[in-house]
């Protein structure tokens, strides 16, 4: 399967990778590992998406949000690999859930991004997951997610 032409199947454009807003670097490879930083969801324009979950925005919202930092993710892997044809799999997520103190359905939010990656990957994309609630984020985003990838 190549992954440039499923990109292009499933109408998925990777932006360009946005600065840190710290210091720190987006990515950083050990032997056949790539970890990715955490990511926050960002309009087209490079605006945050803010808002707490269970306030501010729905599941289905978060959701969204999720998968727009599924593609940011993408970006930034592509950033360092060069060639997304070169994941021999996506190893884990770290979701944090930007959330009331009641809220439950961590895991729905975050699935936004692991189902990209099983759409995109197949196989490959699924993966070991934390879904964890926080009581905020950067910028008030709603959700943030990092990843560990494996590549040939």
């Amino acid at each position: 399967m190549d992954i440039e032409k499923k990109l292009i199947e499933l109408n998925i454009t990777l932006p360009n990778t946005p600065k840190p807003i710290a210091n720190y670097v987006p990515s950083k490879k050990s032997g056949n590992l790539i970890f990715l930083s955490g990511q926050g969801p960002r309009t087209p324009d490079g605006d945050f998406i803010s808002g707490k979950v269970g306030v501010d925005i729905s599941v289905d919202e978060a959701y969204d949000a999720a998968r727009m930092v599924g593609i940011q993710l993408l970006s930034a892997l592509k950033s360092e690999i060069t060639d997304l044809n070169n994941v021999k799999q996506i190893i884990k997520l770290l979701g944090m859930v930007n959330a009331i103190d009641s809220f439950k359905d961590h895991p729905n939010v975050i699935n936004g991004c692991s189902d990209l990656l099983v759409e995109v990957f197949g196989e490959k994309g699924k993966h070991a997951r934390s879904a964890v609630g926080v009581a905020s984020l950067p910028n008030q985003i709603p959700v943030e997610i990092e990843m560990i990838v494996e590549v040939e």
